[in-house]
C-alpha cells in the first residue's frame, strides 16, 4: 500500500496543486505556482527515504510552501472581506496543503501526532491534498459558473465536510461518518453540476469526456467513502485501508482531481471568464 499512496501524493504534490493555482487566476498564487517546484520536489524525496532526520528535512521543505499558500488565506480574507461560497472554498483549498503537510512531517519523523498512528498520519497527506485542496477548488469554479442554489451548496459542504472530518480524527468514527455524509453529499453535488457542464453544447469531445469522467467517478469513490465511514462507525463489513487506497484513493487523485483540472484549464484557455474562481 506504501508504493501506491506515494504515488498519489506526488501527483497531488507536484501536479495537483501547482494546475490548481494556475486555475485561480490570481496573479499571487499563479507566482507561488511557478515556485511550487522547489518545495514540491523535496516533498515528493521525503515519501520515499526511510523515517529519518533527512526524510523530515525534506518534508519541512514542502510544508514551507504549503504554509506560505496558506498565509494567502487570511490576506486574502482581511483584503476583500468576501466570505461569499465560492470564496470560501477558495480559501479552503489554499489552507487544506499545509494540513497534509503537517501530518507529513511528523509521519516522515516518526512521530504520533495527537495520537495518531503513523498509518492514519499517511493517509491523511493525499486525503488533504484531495477532499481538501483539489475537491474544495473545483467546488469552487463549479460554484461560479453554475451561479444556483447546488452551486452554493457544493462550495460550502465540501469544505464543511472535510472539516468534519478533521474533526472526527479526534472525536470518534461517528463524528467521522458525519463528516463523511457531508463530503459526500458535496462532492456529488460537484459531480452533478461537473455533469451538466459536460452535456453543455459547444463543449470539445476531449473537455466533455474529461468532465464525464470527473462526473462519473466520484459517484463511485464517495460512494466507497461513505461506506468505509459507516464500517468503522457500525462495525459492519466494509473495505480495507489497503483496498481503500487503491480504489477510492487512485479515483480521486487521477479520475477525479486530474480529469477535473484539466477540463478546466481546457476551458480556461478557450472562455477565461468561466475558470476563474475569484
Amino acid at each position: 500500500m506504501t508504493v501506491l499512496v506515494n504515488v498519489i501524493v506526488m501527483v497531488g504534490m507536484l501536479v495537483v496543486v501547482p494546475a490548481g493555482l494556475r486555475l485561480t487566476g490570481l496573479p499571487e498564487l499563479d507566482r507561488i505556482g511557478r515556485l511550487w517546484p522547489l518545495f514540491a520536489v523535496p516533498g515528493a524525496v521525503a515519501l520515499w527515504l526511510p523515517r529519518s532526520p533527512a526524510a523530515t528535512a525534506f518534508a519541512l521543505c514542502y510544508a514551507l510552501g504549503t504554509v506560505l499558500l496558506a498565509l494567502h488565506a487570511p490576506r486574502r480574507l482581511i483584503r476583500s472581506r468576501d466570505l461569499s461560497p465560492g470564496q470560501v472554498a477558495l480559501l479552503t483549498a489554499l489552507v487544506t496543503p499545509a494540513v497534509a503537510a503537517l501530518a507529513l512531517v511528523a509521519e516522515r519523523a516518526g512521530h504520533e501526532l495527537f495520537g495518531f498512528d503513523l498509518e492514519i498520519l499517511a493517509l491523511t497527506v493525499p486525503h488533504f491534498h484531495f477532499a481538501g485542496f483539489a475537491a474544495a477548488l473545483v467546488a469552487g469554479l463549479v460554484c461560479r459558473v453554475s451561479e444556483s442554489r447546488a452551486g452554493r451548496f457544493a462550495a460550502l459542504s465540501v469544505p464543511l465536510g472535510t472539516l468534519l472530518v478533521l474533526v472526527g480524527y479526534f472525536i470518534g468514527d461517528w463524528a467521522e461518518l458525519a463528516g463523511a455524509a457531508v463530503l459526500t453529499a458535496g462532492m456529488w453535488t460537484v459531480g452533478l453540476l461537473t455533469w451538466r457542464l459536460g452535456r453543455e453544447r459547444g463543449r470539445d469531445r476531449t473537455t466533455r469526456l474529461l468532465l464525464l469522467t470527473s462526473a462519473a467517478v466520484l459517484v463511485a469513490t464517495m460512494l466507497l467513502a461513505l461506506s468505509w465511514a459507516i464500517g468503522e462507525a457500525t462495525g459492519l463489513p466494509h473495505p480495507t485501508l489497503t483496498w481503500m487506497a487503491a480504489t477510492h484513493g487512485l479515483g480521486n487523485a487521477l479520475g477525479f482531481a486530474l480529469c477535473s483540472l484539466l477540463a478546466w484549464q481546457r476551458i480556461r484557455d478557450r472562455h477565461p471568464s468561466e475558470s476563474r474562481t475569484a
